[in-house]
């Protein structure tokens, strides 16, 4: 019988995408894999693609709301005890939100080998809850807040996998404009955070002149209550940027930007490194974990970003960096380069090869590192 990996994740496309890269990594290698996500996660599923749906919810928020957490992740934990036991898994990979504690948990206790993989800087509280029993922990940032947890011989590092989209464009050299072309700039915040930066992208170009204005093509991702009033205030500087709320053509924008201006979750950051796009990086003030600060901090140390953080940013303090990078634009190929060498583009072999040192009597020469086997390119920059 071919035991299968179970994978379990939820919730966002931030936990979604590098579980399913995982899983068609592992199918590719002939092996069999089962899916388990909450309902949110299951919009990221491929069309034909089943999983197993945990019921599962954060327990924060008031007394009412915690205690219906606490009783869904219960429920969930006896679902998933029995499911596990009937899949029969040769090894589980967790991958964060609270969908993946369930699953997680009840791996622990039926003394399942787990592997957990954290996307940020930062151990995130559902994957500590699982972590505890874990065999191994991949990490995308060699300094990942609250990993000492584990033993530093468990910590694999692996990077975080991205899009198939954006890996079709993982070999495009970066490329400033040529004379006479202007400085693309891409601005992205996400469903979480684009209201802010629909408030100071507008007051940066405000305060640039004509002739700057001149020299930038922009493309902005906006919330769809935003939109008019953004519009509104390019027209009233004679400027003409696209703005749209979704671009299903995201990942070849990112790959075409000269300057990227973004929020600083995982999945942003990852697919930013693995391009080797420079960025002006904003985190989220108020995620739970603080862990978009701690990504932003990770590639500005490395010199592959700028943090401004939203508390003190303002449309003059945005407009300088922005004029920096006009003035002085081969600024941009050096944080290009730095940015790309934080990345790690065979994310996703990495982790199957994390998976699969962690099976009993399974032996694996791939490319995941512990942290004792030498540094790799995160390793080095933090």
């Amino acid at each position: 019988m071919n035991r299968p990996v179970v994978i379990t994740a939820g919730g966002t496309g931030g936990h979604m995408f590098p579980a399913l890269a995982l899983a068609s990594e592992l199918e590719r290698r002939g092996r069999t894999v089962a899916l388990a996500c909450d309902e949110r996660g299951a919009r990221y599923l491929p069309e034909g693609v089943e999983a197993f749906k945990v019921r599962a919810s954060s327990p924060s928020g008031s007394i009412t709301k915690r205690m219906s957490g606490l009783m869904n992740l219960g429920l969930g934990f006896v679902q998933s005890w029995w499911w596990l036991k009937r899949q029969n898994p040769i090894a589980v990979a967790a991958f964060g939100s609270y969908a993946s504690v369930p699953v997680g948990v009840a791996a622990g206790h039926l003394r399942l080998p787990i592997l957990v993989h954290e996307q940020n800087a930062v151990l995130g509280r559902a994957n500590r809850m699982i972590a505890k029993r874990a065999s191994g922990l991949a990490l995308t940032f060699a300094e990942t807040e609250h990993a000492d947890m584990l033993p530093e011989d468990r910590h694999m590092m692996t990077g975080n996998p991205v899009r198939p989209e954006i890996r079709q464009h993982m070999g495009e050299a970066y490329r400033l404009p040529a004379e006479g072309e202007p400085l693309e700039i891409l601005v992205i915040g996400g469903s979480q955070g684009a209201r802010a930066l629909s408030d100071v992208v507008p007051a940066a170009l405000d305060r640039l002149s004509g002739r700057e204005r001149s020299l930038i093509r922009l493309t902005q991702q906006c919330r769809p209550e935003d939109l008019e009033r953004v519009e509104l205030a390019y027209k009233a500087l004679g400027f003409e940027a696209e703005l749209k709320s979704f671009f299903d053509d995201l990942p070849a924008r990112l790959a075409k930007a000269h300057l990227v201006i973004s929020r600083s979750g995982a999945s942003s950051i990852s697919e930013m490194l693995v391009l080797g796009k420079p960025s002006i990086l904003i985190p989220l003030p108020y995620s739970l974990e603080g862990d978009q600060l701690a990504n932003a901090k990770v590639v500005e140390a490395a010199g592959g970003a700028w943090l401004l953080e939203e508390a003190m940013l303002t449309g003059e303090l945005l407009a300088d960096k922005i004029r920096r990078v006009l003035e002085k634009p081969e600024i941009l190929s050096e944080a290009a380069g730095k940015a790309r060498a934080l990345a790690r583009p065979d994310a996703g072999e990495a982790l199957a090869d994390a998976l699969e040192r962690i099976i009993p009597g399974f032996n694996t020469g791939g490319a995941a590192k512990s942290k004792g086997d030498g540094p790799g390119p995160l390793e080095e920059a933090a």
